[in-house]
């Protein structure tokens, strides 16, 4: 598996529009836009930071991963996601060396991008996203 750089941190936030007026206005971060994706019920902000970004998420409902997840752990980060050269392959070299996954197949997400989770009880606690983009 190559990895080439990290993609983005991923943000889970209670106030997208408060969130996004700190990482700009304060931070001097660039926002790239909102967008929401009904099927993962979550709004993201999508902020430039160099090479790499932040995506601040906030849940649209209630029993949404995102909602969920800041009702356990509070705002912060939720995931970091590590771009690589090739989705299919990196999750199929996980699965021979047996490290738990969340997804065993990439699923299509935002401008394109194939995604997919490692568990994080493999990887002492932290969500990774593995991220392929075009």
């Amino acid at each position: 598996m190559k990895i080439l750089k990290i993609d983005h941190i991923g943000i889970a936030v209670n106030n997208l529009k408060k969130s996004l007026e700190f990482y700009t206005k304060i931070l001097g971060l660039e926002a790239d836009g909102i967008e929401v994706f009904e099927e993962q019920k979550v709004r993201v902000g999508f902020l430039s930071c160099g090479d790499s970004r932040f995506e601040l998420m906030e849940s649209i409902t209630t029993d949404g991963a995102i909602a969920k997840y800041i009702e356990k752990n509070g705002e912060g980060i939720q995931h970091i996601s590590l771009r690589v050269d090739n989705i299919e392959s990196a999750l199929t070299e996980l699965k021979e060396k047996e490290i738990r996954l969340i997804n065993d197949t990439p699923q299509c997400f935002e401008g394109g991008a194939k995604i997919a989770f490692i568990n994080p009880k493999a990887t002492t606690g932290v969500l990774i996203e593995l991220c392929e983009r075009a």
